[in-house]
């Protein structure tokens, strides 16, 4: 539980902090957040609203690990599919994409599925 409490508060401010910059300021978070590597267009509010929903239900999740740590599966689910379709490809062709955006995402890629309670999922029916 304290694993995914942590995981919740890292949630909320990383995910809350790009997601106020991302739907407040797109064209400071396509500077900033997206390494300069994608136009500022709208899809920035609508990729800061997911994350927003995110930081939400993160703020839930500290308050009831279990029931909102499906967030989390979500999060592996988007980060690791962006990482093979969109960085990945870029990578080897040499096309501009947000480093330290992916650089997070292999992280959080790579931690959580220790974090994700698979057995209470399991043993629970979810």
């Amino acid at each position: 539980m304290i694993a995914l409490r942590i995981i919740y508060i890292l949630n909320i401010i990383v995910a809350g902090q790009i997601a106020y910059s991302a739907i407040s300021n797109p064209k400071t978070s396509a500077l900033t957040t997206f390494g300069n590597a994608y136009q500022p267009t709208e899809v920035i509010r609508l990729v800061g609203c997911l994350w927003l929903a995110i930081a939400i239900l993160s703020v839930l999740g500290l308050w009831k690990p279990l029931t909102f740590s499906p967030v989390l599966l979500l999060q592996l689910i988007y980060k690791g599919t962006w990482l093979f379709v969109v960085a990945l490809p870029a990578l080897r062709n040499n096309i501009a994409y947000p480093k330290a955006m992916a650089a997070f995402f292999v992280v959080w890629v790579i931690v959580l599925p220790f974090i994700i309670p698979w057995s209470e999922w399991i043993n629970n029916g979810l």
